[in-house]
């Protein structure tokens, strides 16, 4: 079984970018993406951790984003294209903000993962995840108010601290 997430991480990473979008202009949109590419892949491994997970995901499919948009109060235009919105995984976007809003949470995460099926041979580099600068910030001020993502983060964030064996209290 394949353990490609491309499908799911590329899809995520979108919808966590329109719902919360770069403050403005292209470098902090480019820094937005890198940020919500990194924290949905991380998000993702941690969901799918075997080859046979993302075997599995690959022929049911995820679940799309409807639930998303309305938790987090996105609005989807009519005529808008929306077939990438079903390749969005609703527990991979709210592990996803739940790793951008907490810096430690995002640590143990990347940690955890680093050791998966995932990332063998690979180098990755999660800093724009685990150790934001100023400008990453700045760019994903939305994406990273722990107020303004609540809604999103908290439908699976109890899920989130038992996968990396947290108790809950602490993750909250």
């Amino acid at each position: 079984m394949s353990a490609d997430l491309s499908s799911v991480i590329a899809a995520t990473a979108q919808w966590l970018q329109r719902a919360y979008p770069a403050e403005r202009g292209a470098l902090s949109a480019a820094l937005v993406e890198a940020q919500c590419r990194q924290a949905a892949t991380v998000a993702a491994w941690l969901r799918y951790p075997t080859a046979l997970d993302a075997g599995l995901l690959e022929v049911v499919g995820p679940g799309g984003s409807s639930y998303l948009d309305w938790a987090g109060g996105v609005r989807v235009e009519p005529g808008e294209d929306t077939a990438w919105r079903t390749w969005v995984d609703e527990v991979v976007a709210s592990w996803a903000v739940c790793l951008l809003t907490d810096r430690e949470l995002a640590r143990t995460a990347t940690a955890t993962v680093t050791g998966s099926v995932h990332a063998a041979g690979l180098d990755p580099d999660f800093r724009r995840l685990t150790d934001p600068d100023e400008h990453d910030r700045r760019a994903a001020a939305l994406l990273r108010h722990p107020d303004l993502v609540a809604p999103v983060a908290d439908l699976h964030r109890a899920d989130l601290a038992s996968r990396l064996g947290i108790p809950a209290a602490e993750a909250a």
